[in-house]
């Protein structure tokens, strides 16, 4: 079996995350991400992508399985356009759609056929809460619910090829990005976390660890799953 994944966004945050953890498991790490990382990994290899541009992913992921044959996939890559909806753009919108759902379809079907000549493979969408509702989220909502229609499908249509397609949901995550739009002293900030039912903002490494189960070739049985990485939220209602 060839042991490597492929993680798109696997630069920062919680791609950066994702890509450690596997490479910890011992699997060999591909990402394609705009940026390259601040500190490469030993068994690391990086191809910038831009996925807002059709043709550019085409051709990096075309590389990609031509040289690793990944039979692991995360789609992690994403971008959020905040905006209430009478202010989302329909070019907002697209560039949402392209970047954090077109992204997955591409990168699937790039790495399908080494993963049904394998008779096995794992992919692993990263969603969000936001799929369930969040104010100001409409192109980034619609995209991550749109993963987990995904996974869904392709769990179905893929199972019988040894591949199981799964999807993860976090919540808040004190990323980069996150700790940007919700500084430290905020009242808003305060009142996320204390919504949170467990009291603290996630980690990167929380999401990477459920990634990991949905990766490990022990989890062939588990297919089709949404799993929510969110301190409880999804029990009931918060600000967040």
């Amino acid at each position: 079996m060839n042991d490597t994944v492929l993680v798109t966004g696997g630069s920062g945050g919680i791609g950066r995350a994702i890509a450690q953890r596997a490479a910890a498991a011992g699997w060999r790490v591909v990402n394609l991400d705009l940026r390259a990382p601040a500190t490469p990994l030993p068994t690391e290899d990086f191809f910038a992508c831009d996925f807002a541009d059709l043709a550019q992913a085409r051709d990096v992921l075309a590389r990609v399985a031509a040289r690793h044959a990944p039979t692991r996939l995360v789609n992690n890559v994403g971008v959020v356009k905040p905006a209430a909806l009478e202010e989302t753009s329909v070019e907002d919108l697209a560039t949402v759609m392209d970047v954090n759902l077109r992204s997955a379809v591409l990168a699937a079907q790039a790495l399908l056929p080494a993963m049904r000549a394998a008779g096995f493979g794992r992919i692993v969408n990263i969603a969000s809460r936001a799929a369930l509702g969040k104010e100001l989220r409409s192109a980034y909502g619609a995209s991550k619910a749109g993963l987990i229609g995904l996974a869904r499908t392709w769990a179905l249509e893929l199972a019988a090829d040894g591949i199981t397609v799964n999807a993860i949901g976090p919540g808040p995550i004190a990323t980069e990005l996150f700790q940007r739009a919700n500084p430290d002293n905020s009242p808003r900030t305060r009142a996320i976390i204390e919504g949170v039912p467990v009291k603290r903002l996630g980690t990167p490494e929380d999401v990477a660890n459920a990634v990991d189960f949905f990766l490990d070739a022990r989890s062939g049985f588990v297919t089709g799953q949404v799993l929510y990485v969110c301190g409880g939220l999804t029990v009931g209602l918060a600000p967040v």
